[in-house]
């Protein structure tokens, strides 16, 4: 493919396509599985544009709160024995924060609209 359109934007039309176009033409239960199939496109798209950002944000905490270097997904194994473990507890400086910020931007990415989301990424991480 060329540089235009992106894979983001060739989701986006097709959840756009099947949410006005198609969507309002059937009912009961296909209308539920299109609606379900929407909502992972949706998500997809949340993914593409949203994720990497967070991903790397996730990994400059978790580099910094453990001193060491890794693959996000060794350091939050290493995190989680740490925790486990008791080497690390909500004492422990950043892990709060991290905990927190982690789980709001993994909500902004699978549940937007979740209502308690909402609430707390407006509060920021005066709630934290």
């Amino acid at each position: 493919m060329q540089d235009e359109p992106t894979p983001t934007e060739l989701v986006q039309a097709v959840a756009d396509f099947l949410r006005h176009d198609i969507a309002p033409l059937i009912s009961g239960h296909q209308a539920f599985k299109l609606r379900v199939g929407i909502n992972a496109l949706d998500l997809v798209v949340r993914q593409l544009t949203q994720a990497t950002a967070a991903d790397a944000a996730e990994y400059a905490r978790l580099k910094r709160l453990l001193g060491q270097d890794g693959a996000l997904i060794d350091l939050n194994r290493v995190l989680a024995e740490q925790i486990a473990s008791g080497a690390l507890d909500l004492a422990t400086p950043g892990l709060k924060e991290h905990l927190w910020q982690t789980t709001l931007d993994k909500l902004a990415v699978d549940q937007p609209n979740y209502a308690s989301y909402k609430r707390e990424a407006g509060r920021g991480q005066d709630g934290a």
